[in-house]
């Protein structure tokens, strides 16, 4: 079952050395979290440290060998994966069938919806949710998959307004499928490469929310984007600006001295709302949205982007802690105002565990 990740360019998956099942101690009960992450996947998201922890509060990750069937392994209360490929999704399709007990996070084909960005936003745009704490939608956007001179015709065509944001339409993970393009004009848009989605760039005071869902938790974390473009400045410019990884590369803006009206978080029942309306939809438990605020409304949002089991480990530290249940350092401060929730969520789910299941009570429905 040796499988490789298509988006670890330099180096396969590997399997990290850890205590066997079978020789945990019988009298302690062990919630068992199977794993199968990519190299740098294991580096970033799993510290030998914080396992240690994990395993005096009962819960124990354990590695999935890729060069053995997966059915042979474990028994397994959950099963966490990041990886890609057909033959992967096969085997996880096969192990989800004849082990109905176990939890996968997620499900491979929910997580293969969110690798194009035409059907990634589709089911926001389908909610079309509006109540009295706000209105979330897209922005208007437009596929490109072949032949970049039709470009500046199909725009015009779409009736898009200037100045675009250009993204690859597959967004597998990669390095190159978060990079991002600002065109400023018609012109220019035939130097864009397709295949790629243009989405209408929305002035939002340079200013995005990463709302981070895990189960029925969610954590929101300011973080600077791109400023806001001007009429005078979109007729001064011209030409195709490339950017990287913007939200993960910019620094928080959590503590930043901000208009209040930029800085102000989304109303906390409009994205419960919206969050488990996409668990639903999507079928996922473990993911993250890019939100933005159109500039001068201050309940207009728009979601642009949603990744699955996001990981960078900045913004990744509270997933990393929620999962585990475990403190971390007083000097994190903003790490540190979750760890009354999920202090009382661990007491919660250690409480009722023998009743239901550790793995049910917070991953309800695979």
């Amino acid at each position: 079952m040796r499988l490789k990740d298509d988006n670890d360019e330099e180096e396969g998956p590997k399997t990290m050395s850890h205590c066997s099942i079978g020789h945990l101690q019988p009298e302690k009960s062990f919630v068992i979290v199977g794993y199968a992450l990519t190299s740098k996947k294991v580096e970033s998201f799993l510290k030998p440290k914080l396992e240690g922890l994990a395993r005096n509060k009962g819960i124990l990750f354990v590695a999935i060998d890729q060069n053995r069937p997966l059915s042979d392994q474990g028994p397994f209360d959950i099963v966490l994966h990041k990886l890609t490929g057909k033959e992967w999704r096969q085997i996880l399709e096969e192990y989800r069938r004849t082990h109905p007990e176990v939890t996968v996070l997620d499900p491979p084909d929910a997580i293969q919806h969110l690798h194009n960005r035409q059907s990634m936003l589709q089911c926001v745009a389908d909610m079309n949710l509006s109540d009295t704490y706000g209105k979330v939608g897209v922005p208007r956007q437009l596929v490109i998959k072949r032949d970049s001179s039709s470009i500046p015709d199909a725009v015009t065509k779409a009736g898009l307004i200037l100045p675009l944001v250009a993204k690859p339409l597959v967004a597998d993970g990669s390095a190159k499928s978060h990079e991002l393009s600002l065109a400023y004009d018609e012109y220019s848009l035939q130097k864009l490469e397709p295949p790629l989605v243009l989405q209408e760039f929305v002035n939002h005071g340079g200013v995005l929310f990463k709302v981070y869902i895990v189960g029925e938790a969610i954590k929101v974390v300011r973080r600077f984007s791109l400023p806001d473009v001007t009429k005078r400045e979109l007729s001064k410019n011209a030409g195709v600006f490339r950017f990287p990884r913007v939200s993960c590369a910019a620094a928080s803006a959590d503590d930043a001295d901000l208009d209040p009206s930029v800085a102000e978080l989304p109303p906390r029942p409009l994205l419960e709302r919206l969050a488990k309306e996409l668990r639903r939809r999507l079928g996922l438990r473990l993911f993250n949205l890019d939100i933005i605020r159109e500039h001068g409304r201050r309940d207009h949002f728009y979601v642009i982007d949603i990744n699955y089991f996001p990981g960078k480990v900045r913004e990744n530290a509270w997933v990393r802690t929620y999962i585990y249940g475990l403190p971390v350092k007083p000097r994190a401060k903003p790490i540190q105002e979750k760890i009354d929730i999920i202090s009382k969520l661990l007491e919660t789910l250690k409480n009722r565990n023998v009743e239901k299941g550790w793995h049910q009570m917070v991953f309800q429905n695979r």
